[in-house]
């Protein structure tokens, strides 16, 4: 059985992955929402750049609005197939998806047990939080950072593409992820000190001072076209 099973999907949320002021106010908002007190930490996307200091992070930031976290030790693919961690996920009421590798967490979420967890548990009214790389991968298609180029994502999102580290990448690789979508497709740059927020009733709400630029046909748009973006 879930927890609070909802009849609408949660909150899906893509973070920039850095700290800001009023990240609190967001975070207490999205507990609040998944009527828990525990989050569900996947540091799979950390596996090789240090997932113990991911999981620690994400203990002391939670643990200032009182919540506790569970660490769902997803690092491989082998992981990620495992029957508890997804059931576990499943159960999940808020889940944060931590930075690292998108390529890495693609490779090891895709088609797997707990990807497929982590959208039934969002489907039924869970919170879904993606941060840096977290974000990327639930899109479709992703940016791959190392270049700029467009690939296949996890698909959550279809017909958007999320760059979190906007204002940290080169201008070349921005410009290189506008100019190569598809002309149905949106870029959408989340600078650092910015989220971007799909709420269940379908529409987007930007938090933090920082701001969302979206892309389309290589000219920047309002956000307004994203209400067309479709969900699993």
């Amino acid at each position: 059985m879930h927890a609070q099973m909802s009849g609408e999907p949660g909150y899906l949320i893509f973070s920039g992955g850095v700290d800001w002021e009023g990240r609190q106010g967001i975070d207490q908002e999205l507990l609040l929402a998944s009527g828990g007190n525990e989050v569900a930490v996947l540091p799979t996307a950390a596996a090789y750049q240090g997932p113990a200091g991911m999981v620690a992070a994400a203990a002391k930031r939670w643990a200032a609005l009182g919540a506790g976290i569970r660490e769902i030790p997803v690092l491989t693919r082998r992981d990620a197939e495992d029957e508890n961690n997804a059931s576990l996920l499943a159960q999940a009421r808020l889940i944060h998806i931590g930075d690292g590798s998108s390529l890495h967490l693609r490779s090891v979420l895709q088609d797997s047990k707990v990807f497929a967890a982590i959208v039934d548990a969002w489907h039924h009214g869970a919170v879904v939080m993606g941060e840096g790389a977290g974000a990327m991968v639930l899109c479709d298609p992703m940016i791959d950072i190392r270049g700029g180029a467009l690939t296949l994502g996890l698909g959550v999102v279809r017909g958007m593409a999320v760059l979190t580290g906007f204002g940290r990448e080169s201008a070349e690789k921005v410009h290189r992820s506008i100019v190569l979508a598809a002309p149905m497709h949106c870029v959408v740059g989340v600078e650092d000190t910015a989220m971007l927020i799909r709420q269940p009733v379908g529409s987007w709400r930007v938090e933090g001072d920082g701001h969302v630029l979206v892309f389309r046909h290589g000219q920047q748009v309002g956000m307004d076209v994203l209400e067309t973006i479709e969900t699993v």
